[in-house]
């Protein structure tokens, strides 16, 4: 958002009290509905540093305006009994948003968020947030003994409580801001002047569906505010502990967390109050409130490595996995040789990832932009008719020797005639009747008023692992390698066994399953894969290294019906989650009496590159489009013998997944759900595109959207692989059809004119859909963007998209005309 300064001057604001009085309240009722016109009527203009009041104005299309008024702060009552407070903390918002001699701090609220003004940067900035600047080693040295109890006291007057805090609405509230709406003005405009036109029967008609609609309206929201309230107020009544610099342990309740608080997390399933990150040991928890997958997921904590990148930036699009998020569940937490399960406060309150999303309900963003400058041309249109016809009225009443009076009332009329005087009424009753329909189908919908748009809905993206697919996987086969060469396949139909050896082991120990509550819970490829050993896990074991305390390990075991394997066990020491950025996961596991090893599974083209190129098949490609081109969804296995004696939890993930051996290929099925093609043919026919995005192999993706129907049997594919060579070379795209094997090549400098007839030409007169993955995707946006909406006019299959990049192109498809 934009931001502007203003100061009140008296004397603007006595006229403007004037010419309330003077106008019955109308000025203020035109103030109410423009906020910008009040400042600017108000106000003067000045800097940000010296302003009282700011004007908010939104970046979009819409260029929505707020009022928003600067408060003052006082902390001097927790910064008296310790002068050098602010020298401790001299590199915080918090010591650079503090006043002197004052000691007071400047806020503004915005939408729930307090933003604070920094003396030094000279702008509003976000409290209630961990500074993004600081490194890994700074979270661990500064955050990682606690705050002491001054600085956790100033913390919390400036960032205020760690609460999402969402008020029931009264009744009254509802009902004046329904009643303002402009709609209604101009009702009760219109209905007094039928009554003065003894228009008594027609008026009382819309005096009674008016207030039928308002009460239905109010009784909407007014229901909409209790669920809201009841959804979040178990948040803020939740007991934590925290470590306290210097004071020990100590035990408080969830609102009073500030952003640098050290958490404690403890055995149990536990709610998470606030965002944090993950500084010691291991968590296993339950994102569904973030996701609507129930699937645990694993989060390791954050490196202690010395650089000078701030964290965020090092860990990359993987920060995510050292961060639990507010509203999540806790399933597990496993020590490491620290002894404690430790978190540093990241984000409290209104900031924290269910923050955010209650804030997405409260206030949610304009949509549809051409909608909304349609229906202003129309209203435009209708009130030029209106002055029409009644600069006509005047003029034929006038020339008949009307009296004055009865000349204004016909003229008015005409205005009201101009809007239909039901409109409001019709509807909110339409999107009423609406929502119970929906409700019938459990379809629950937060924001009403977008529903009237949801016939303009022309495009669908699907995802393609339990949306179009099933969500369980079959283990369709394994394609073991040796020397060098892939070996016979192995078929896994029920009952057959695996052979012992090191692909056993990869499948027995790499994966992020849990036992739950006597039940395995993981991502449904990892259980399916594990499934197959007929192993079990024991996750109540502890294991012990060399010279170190023993800490809590799972430990996979032979099962009743296993074959039988010449070790008692595997112990999982240390695991690195599956990144989207690194198409992988990794986990480092040991015999028990043996010695460790690495394992690694991902996406096999990524897993291929990290091995070493001797132990990788030369007909490696040519296997792996064989089944991905037949649909299945193809993973690739890897492992490494790791020196013993060194602790697993010391090892960076690039130490680990390097010079790996190739182990082969893990074959799934992943069969259509029953419902897919019905509902593309549905969409389908009433002209709606389809769209799959997904971070599966390209081939895979491309041979499921054709079983699915997005793709008909006669149109062909174009694969769009986009390439830039470090240095100065030029981007290069090239189109590739995967049906005739034509290529057509075009470079960044060169026209793209001839890009549609070269298509054309390979294609014939078939119709034509492009393919290509996230890579390619992020070379699009940077070097060829003139290009992107033919891209997204014909693209119908995004392959191996990271979450950043799937956001960005549901984006970029919302911005075509």
């Amino acid at each position: 958002q934009d931001i502007f300064g203003y100061k009140t001057q008296g004397c603007r604001k006595a006229l403007c009290i004037a010419g309330y009085i003077l106008s019955c309240g109308a000025l203020r009722l035109l103030f109410y509905w423009k906020p910008e016109w009040d400042v600017w009527m108000n106000c003067i203009q000045c800097s940000l540093e010296e302003a009282d009041i700011v004007l908010l104005r939104t970046t979009d299309d819409f260029r929505i305006y707020s009022r928003k008024t600067v408060t003052w702060m006082p902390v001097s009552a927790f910064i008296t009994s310790r002068p050098d407070y602010p020298a401790t903390e001299e590199d915080s918002i918090f010591s650079k948003a503090i006043m002197k001699p004052s000691l007071q701090v400047k806020t503004i609220k915005v939408q729930k968020i307090r933003y604070v003004w920094n003396i030094y940067a000279k702008q509003f900035q976000k409290v209630g947030v961990l500074e993004d600047h600081y490194t890994c080693s700074a979270i661990h040295d500064k955050f990682g003994s606690g705050l002491t109890f001054n600085e956790q006291n100033v913390r919390r007057v400036i960032c205020g409580p760690n609460t999402i805090d969402v008020p029931v609405i009264p009744i009254w509230k509802l009902l004046i801001k329904e009643v303002l709406n402009p709609f209604y003005v101009f009702q009760l405009f219109s209905v007094c002047l039928w009554f003065a036109e003894d228009y008594i029967e027609y008026a009382t008609a819309i005096i009674i569906i008016s207030l039928l609609s308002i009460f239905l309206t109010v009784y909407d929201l007014r229901k909409q505010s209790i669920k809201l309230h009841r959804l979040v107020e178990s948040h803020n009544n939740i007991m934590v502990t925290v470590c306290r610099n210097k004071e020990g342990f100590q035990e408080l309740e969830s609102h009073h967390l500030v952003p640098g608080d050290m958490l404690i997390l403890k055995e149990g399933k536990t709610l998470l109050p606030c965002d944090a990150i993950l500084v010691s040991g291991q968590c296993t928890v339950n994102e569904s409130m973030l996701t609507g997958e129930s699937i645990p997921v694993t989060k390791t904590h954050l490196p202690q490595d010395d650089n000078s990148k701030p964290w965020r930036v090092y860990c990359a699009e993987d920060y995510k996995k050292h961060v639990l998020f507010c509203g999540t569940e806790i399933i597990q937490t496993k020590a490491d040789d620290r002894g404690v399960v430790k978190a540093v406060v990241l984000r409290t309150g209104f900031n924290t990832a269910k923050g955010d999303l209650v804030r997405s309900i409260l206030y949610p963003k304009p949509m549809n932009f051409k909608l909304y400058r349609d229906a202003l041309r129309f209203l435009m249109c209708l009130i030029a008719f209106a002055a029409i016809g009644m600069i006509y009225t005047v003029c034929v009443f006038a020339l008949n020797g009307e009296e004055t009076g009865e000349v204004v009332k016909k003229a008015l009329d005409v205005i009201t005639i101009a809007v239909p005087p039901a409109l409001p009424a019709a509807l909110t009753t339409g999107i009423i009747y609406t929502q119970q329909r929906l409700k019938k189908k459990g379809i629950f919908c937060i924001s009403p008023q977008r529903i009237n748009i949801c016939g303009q809905l022309n495009l669908v993206c699907f995802d393609k692992t339990g949306t179009l697919t099933e969500d369980g996987l079959d283990l369709w086969g394994l394609l073991p390698s040796e020397r060098n060469c892939f070996q016979n396949i192995h078929s896994l139909p029920a009952g057959h066994s695996l052979p012992w050896g090191p692909v056993f082991k990869a499948l027995a120990v790499c994966h992020s399953l849990v036992v739950c509550e006597g039940k395995i819970q993981g991502d449904p490829l990892d259980v399916k894969m594990f499934e197959a050993t007929k192993w079990v896990i024991d996750d109540s074991s502890r294991h012990q290294i060399e010279g170190q305390e023993s800490t809590h390990a799972t430990v996979v075991r032979p099962g009743l019906k296993a074959t039988t394997a010449p070790v008692e066990g595997i112990t999982i020491l240390h695991q690195f989650p599956f990144s989207s950025a690194l198409q992988r996961m990794s986990v480092i596991a040991q015999e028990i009496g043996g010695d460790p090893q690495a394992f690694i599974k991902g996406a096999p083209e990524i897993v291929a590159m990290l091995c070493r190129a001797e132990t990788v098949p030369s007909n490696f490609e040519s296997k792996l489009l064989l089944y991905t081109s037949q649909g299945f969804r193809v993973i690739g296995l890897a492992c490494k013998s790791l020196q013993a004696g060194k602790q697993p939890a010391a090892l960076t993930r690039e130490e680990v997944e390097s010079d790996l051996t190739f182990l082969g290929l893990l074959i799934m099925e992943n069969r259509l759900k029953k419902e897919t093609k019905p509902v593309l043919e549905e969409l389908n026919a009433a002209c709606i595109r389809s769209v799959m995005v997904t971070g599966d192999n390209i081939q895979t993706a491309i041979t499921v959207a054709k079983n699915a129907g997005m793709i008909a049997p006669t149109h062909g594919v174009i694969l769009v692989e986009a390439n830039k060579v470090p240095g100065s070379f030029p981007a290069s795209i090239t189109w590739k059809s995967l049906d005739e094997n034509k290529i057509e090549d075009y470079r960044s400098q060169e026209d793209d004119s001839q890009t549609e007839p070269g298509i054309r030409q390979a294609l014939g007169s078939r119709q034509y859909h492009f393919a290509m993955n996230g890579k390619s995707y992020q070379i699009v946006l940077q070097h060829f963007r003139h290009l992107l909406p033919k891209l997204l006019l014909n693209g119908t299959v995004f392959a191996r998209m990271s979450p950043s990049q799937k956001s960005s192109l549901v984006e970029e498809f919302q911005k075509l005309e």
